[in-house]
């Protein structure tokens, strides 16, 4: 469990989203901030991709989670949540 959650929203509106892997790479940061006043899973990926077009592909790809727990693209993003973009993992 995280002592701290991995994004918070700013003062100011805007939601950090936590990145990891090869999305992090993407953007050249492991976070990313993005102006939020509300909206959905499949909202913040098109925020995202407009931002950052480098994400686009394994974004829509990668699971979004909120306050540690996985969401669907209908989920509501609540301004002062946690949120953190997880990429496919392979394993063998």
């Amino acid at each position: 469990m995280h002592d701290t959650p991995p994004s918070r929203a700013t003062p100011s509106g805007t939601l950090r989203v936590a990145l990891f892997a090869g999305l992090a790479a993407a953007a050249g940061s492991r976070t990313v901030e993005v102006a939020w006043d509300g909206g959905t899973v499949a909202g913040l990926r098109r925020r995202l991709v407009a931002a950052h077009p480098a994400l686009a592909d394994l974004l829509a790809r990668s699971a979004v989670a909120i306050d540690d727990t996985y969401a669907a693209e209908d989920a509501v993003i609540p301004a002062a949540a946690g949120v953190a973009i997880i990429p496919p993992v392979s394993g063998g």
